[in-house]
């Protein structure tokens, strides 16, 4: 699929050939391995959308995306940390979205919407129904974002005929140790960007975090529909790729 946009000094489109693939994984090691590249054998199955600066060329962030039908839920990145089986009689397609990062130090929240215009269009252009992955906490330590799991375990779980369960060997059952919500003004500052997104866009969490000693994160696996995000938030998405 021929695919791609520019708006100011950005260029985003998909990967096209493997370097595409190995600048993302370099990019990717910068933020989540100090600098060892970030490689799995989830790349090769992916496309990669990359946000570029038009005039050096240079990566400045990338995501990867996965797209399955929800037969196939179980073989994505998130289907290996959780049990996926009460979503798999949902009407698909699916697409999985995974390793969001931005080059260290760049501080624009234009990338963040680029991405979600770029998301948006592959979305309307592949008939996509669900956005699924893992919404990552720096740290294994649930202690410093306790506000932000408390607003996701009191607002924002899964309904049961939804939820998902475990397959991670370590798990964090956060909702039974946060409490009740009693700062809800330090919650949205601990949540990383992407999540915020998310909930924004009416993303549900799964009722359990999956603690990752490789990546030294928390994570939780995030479900969005969309045919419930917000009709004015798609139609300002579409208007920044169009």
């Amino acid at each position: 699929m021929e695919f791609g946009f520019e708006k100011g000094r950005y260029r985003v489109r998909l990967s096209r050939a493997p370097k595409d693939i190995a600048a993302a994984q370099d990019l990717r090691g910068r933020c989540f391995r100090g600098g060892a590249s970030d490689a799995d054998a989830f790349d090769a199955r992916c496309d990669h959308l990359l946000i570029e600066d038009i005039a050096s060329g240079d990566l400045l962030a990338c995501l990867r995306l996965l797209q399955v039908a929800g037969a196939d839920l179980q073989t994505t990145y998130s289907g290996a940390r959780y049990d996926l089986a009460a979503l798999a009689g949902l009407e698909g397609p699916f697409l999985e979205l995974g390793r969001f990062c931005v080059l260290p130090d760049l501080r624009d929240p234009d990338i963040l919407r680029l991405a979600w215009a770029g998301i948006t269009r592959l979305v309307d252009a592949r008939g996509v129904r669900f956005l699924i992955g893992c919404s990552s906490f720096s740290g294994t330590d649930w202690r410093p974002v306790r506000d932000a799991l408390a607003v996701l375990a009191a607002r924002h779980l899964l309904p049961k005929a939804r939820s998902v369960g475990k397959r991670a060997p370590e798990t964090l059952d956060y909702p039974a140790l946060v409490g009740p919500v009693s700062a809800p003004e330090r919650a949205l500052p601990q949540m990383p960007p992407l999540l915020r997104s998310y909930l924004g866009m009416g993303g549900q969490v799964s009722d359990h975090a999956v603690i990752d000693r490789d990546l030294n994160t928390l994570h939780v696996f995030t479900l969005i529909e969309t045919a419930t995000i917000p009709e004015a938030r798609a139609r300002a998405l579409r208007a920044v790729a169009g």
